[in-house]
């Protein structure tokens, strides 16, 4: 079974730095596609970020690029989201989330964002907010 577990977010000021963290258990993350998305009260679910299974491909929203960063640990099992340079927007539930369809691939992408229905397997995500 596919769990996956977030943890790290919190209540940050503009311009605060926050690494939220996706670990996982009942398989070995390496080489699965790992997408974070989030979802703010009131609006869709968007993509984020994404880390391809081997590729070394990265995937950033336009509104986070430059400011977050995914990396992946395979020793911890975990795939991180360092984010930077905070803004109010960005305050929103994040979910970490693959799909054992997404074994050594790419991020799935359409027209440039990242596609949520490709990803099978989601955690219970973890809550940013950015407010002074």
């Amino acid at each position: 079974q596919v769990v996956l577990v977030e943890s790290g977010g919190g209540l940050v000021q503009p311009g605060g730095s926050l690494r939220l963290s996706c670990a996982a258990s009942g398989f070995s993350m390496d080489n699965y596609v790992i997408g974070w998305f989030r979802q703010a009260p009131g609006k869709q679910r968007e993509g984020v970020s994404c880390i391809s299974g081997r590729w070394g491909q990265t995937y950033y929203r336009d509104s986070v690029k430059g400011r977050f960063n995914i990396t992946r640990d395979n020793a911890k099992n975990a795939v991180f989201l360092e984010m930077n340079s905070l803004k109010p927007e960005d305050t929103a539930v994040y979910y970490c989330a693959t799909d054992r369809g997404l074994y050594g691939g790419r991020c799935p992408l359409l027209a440039g964002t990242l596609r949520s229905r490709d990803f099978g397997s989601w955690g219970q995500g973890t809550q940013v907010t950015v407010s002074s």
